[in-house]
């Protein structure tokens, strides 16, 4: 079984996630005896038996991919849907199932809403992403798998050790992550916070906020960059009092379940990824521009972090690399062809 691997974002445009994900995921494979290597795009000889592609795969590349014989599995982030409101996820079917009556069909193919039907298979992360691949894109429910992220076995294997007086976020210098917001909130509360990461550029108005901050109020906001050392950071998660993340939009944030496997209490915002995976393992913020509730909130978990209940220990990446092989066996399997597009 040879299985090539392709993605929407190149990752020296935007690291993060998903770069962290397919690489870790590959790795997973190798393991676990699959033959595993990226897509050279610039390379017409290469083949496989089937194709996994990290992003909305474009429909015109998923039939090129099954008339060439390959297999397409593909997992799409639904990052901004997984974090509207059910009122917005009406609306947002409502207005895609209006625009698919009346708008002109070469309009529609911009979205590639058929690749959830033409797909061999489609991976969520969490079972609320599979939901609303069903319940969004028409994706037969049969096609849907849910296969979360691992995490590395050096975060559970971590030593332990006295937990120190600072809250953690590891996460990317960018508004969607509110690292700003919860910094404000973080002064406000005289809550010491340690942030981790970095921006996508040092230039960015946000991130530049955010740093003068940090430099105003440097008992408070520990701010050092980003930390590579994967050893370094899984003991800086047993160090934590806690865990925090405030964003807007996520899908399954990889930080989150580090910081999970280091027995660390999670403080995260309130949305259906992380109710979905944490369930009362976890506590949660409201989405709020108010730095005075959020700022509440904060103290409140700081106070309370050493007497809650720790989160449930993640699958490890060679966990998820099985469970893919096997998805991987089962669409290989069938030898069904794909389901017809939508006519519409």
């Amino acid at each position: 079984m040879k299985i090539l691997i392709n993605c929407s974002m190149p990752f020296t445009l935007a690291h993060g996630g998903q770069a962290i994900q397919i690489m870790q995921t590959m790795a997973a494979l190798a393991v676990s005896g699959v033959q595993v290597e990226p897509l050279r795009w610039w390379d017409e000889n290469q083949s496989a038996d089937l194709l996994h592609y990290f992003g909305r795969m474009p429909v015109e590349q998923i039939k090129l991919a099954q008339k060439k014989g390959m297999k397409v599995v593909f997992a799409e982030f639904l990052t901004a849907q997984g974090s509207r409101t059910a009122s917005q996820l009406r609306l947002q079917k409502t207005i895609n199932r209006a625009l698919a009556r009346i708008a002109p069909r070469n309009f529609i193919a911009a979205f590639n809403w058929d690749a959830y039907r033409l797909a061999d298979a489609c991976i969520a992360l969490t079972p609320w992403e599979a939901n609303l691949m069903s319940y969004l894109f028409d994706a037969p429910a049969e096609r849907i798998q849910v296969v979360g992220n691992g995490i590395e076995e050096i975060f559970l294997n971590a030593p332990k050790v006295e937990r120190k007086p600072w809250l953690v976020c590891t996460t990317t210098l960018t508004e969607r992550k509110r690292v700003l917001e919860l910094a404000q909130a973080a002064v406000r509360a005289q809550t010491p916070v340690w942030i981790i990461g970095r921006a996508y550029a040092e230039t960015d108005p946000y991130a530049q906020q955010f740093f003068a901050l940090a430099k105003q109020h440097p008992q408070i906001i520990r701010y050092e960059g980003a930390i590579s050392d994967r050893t370094q950071l899984a003991r800086i998660y047993r160090e934590a009092r806690g865990f925090v993340l405030l964003s807007t939009m996520e899908s399954l944030s990889l930080s989150a379940l580090e910081a999970a496997a280091c027995e660390c209490p999670l403080l995260l915002s309130d949305l259906p990824w992380a109710r979905s995976t944490f369930e009362n393992q976890a506590t949660y913020c409201p989405v709020t521009k108010s730095t005075v509730t959020t700022a509440n909130v904060l103290r409140t978990f700081y106070d309370a972090a050493p007497t809650l209940p720790l989160p449930s220990k993640p699958p490890t990446w060679n966990e998820i690399g099985r469970q893919l092989k096997a998805l991987y066996e089962q669409v290989l399997k069938t030898g069904s062809k794909s389901a017809t597009a939508d006519p519409r």
